[in-house]
């Protein structure tokens, strides 16, 4: 995955990225609007569902493959047919998943009942509690580069750092932080708003009484929990019909796929040792979207319909249907110039990297105060 390490901005030393401007930017959204030709704009429910069609019919061909094929082959072949059927399912489903979340965006048509009916059926099915997860990824959004008010993957301060860090910070902990994050970071971050923006109480997308929502959307949050509970309740009555060595094998291994790469892309679309980040007297919407760099997955850009390679375009106008956001982000990168980052290095790199450099985020004596960069020097 990636396509070698490219990188739109290096600083004299090649292995250290240059970093983002920080200072306000000489445009407004208002002028990267004007760059975009208005027809990017337009959702489509026909292209649309063209995209859920087709994502399906793939799922369904691996599924019709896996279900009556790997069962015969020899045991040597099936352990590897197994783990490879779970790899492509899996970056299929995150595909499947990424329409979910332009739903979730109102992205996929102009009509609000129609992305959410189908946001919740596609999200439900890959047990992502569809409205509570919408709220939190909206205020993410609203808050972007925040260190007190951003969602998800707040850095954490230096003053912050637990002792323990630096019994984590080698090469064997990275790749059990990696493993542990990529398996198991969805489910608590869902459960325990695991690495979450702090709370004064106990937040979970499950609970509708979670201070992560407004008293308008508590009662969404049981339509989510329903759906969840619908799906679990046919997982159930499959597994007793055809064991729960099917389910997990059919299901669970793509999930967990689905899972480590939604984790993964959010983690490295904000988290780079050229982003800055903002405390609330330096903080403004504008500088937190573009707190973001673009990342190169490869053939996988366009199986993930490219939320990938164009992050920065979506933090900036996340209305905009994923078909129309490479076009928007040529359009605009000549505006951004400097403010605009992308990072071609391969993804298996570039987890193990990030892992290493950013590991709290701190101030630099030579930037102003407010501003906040990473940093990995655990005394």
């Amino acid at each position: 995955m990636g396509a070698g390490g490219r990188m739109s901005k290096v600083s004299n030393d090649k292995n250290t990225p240059e970093r983002v401007p920080y200072q306000k930017p000489p445009f407004t959204v208002g002028e990267l609007k004007k760059a975009i030709p208005p027809h990017c704009f337009n959702r489509s429910v026909i292209r649309s569902f063209s995209y859920v069609v087709y994502d399906l019919t793939i799922a369904s061909i691996f599924y019709y493959l896996a279900s009556n094929y790997i069962p015969t082959l020899p045991h040597p072949l099936s352990y590897v047919a197994w783990p490879v059927y779970w790899a492509l399912q899996g970056c299929v489903l995150t595909g499947v998943w990424v329409i979910a979340h332009e739903c979730g965006h109102h992205a996929f048509s102009d009509h609000q009942w129609l992305d959410d009916t189908v946001g919740l059926i596609l999200h439900s099915a890959l047990l992502v509690p569809y409205f509570s997860w919408k709220y939190s990824h909206r205020r993410h959004h609203s808050n972007t580069g925040s260190i007190e008010h951003d969602e998800v993957f707040v850095p954490k301060l230096k003053s912050n750092v637990r002792s323990t860090a630096k019994y984590l910070n080698n090469p064997l902990g990275r790749i059990l932080t990696l493993l542990v994050t990529l398996t198991l970071g969805w489910p608590l971050y869902l459960m325990f708003n695991v690495s979450g923006r702090y709370y004064d109480r106990f937040a979970c997308h499950f609970d509708p009484n979670s201070p992560i929502y407004s008293n308008r959307e508590r009662a969404q949050i049981f339509i989510s929990d329903a759906g969840i509970f619908a799906v679990l309740y046919g997982l159930f009555r499959l597994s007793t019909m055809k064991g729960l060595a099917w389910v997990l094998a059919m299901y669970g291994g793509p999930l967990v796929v689905v899972n480590g790469f939604l984790v993964l892309i959010t983690f490295l679309q904000h988290t780079h040792a050229s982003l800055p980040h903002y405390d609330s007297t330096e903080w403004d919407w504008l500088r937190g979207a573009l707190a973001t760099v673009d990342r190169d997955y490869g053939v996988l850009n366009k199986v993930f319909h490219n939320i990938t390679d164009t992050h920065v375009a979506h933090h900036l106008f996340s209305t905009m249907p994923h078909y129309h956001a490479m076009e928007a982000t040529e359009a605009i990168k000549p505006i951004l110039g400097d403010y605009y980052q992308f990072d071609g290095t391969s993804v298996f790199k570039a987890m193990y990297r990030e892992t290493k450099e950013c590991i709290y985020v701190d101030k630099d004596e030579e930037v102003k105060d407010g501003v906040y960069w990473y940093g990995n020097k655990i005394e």
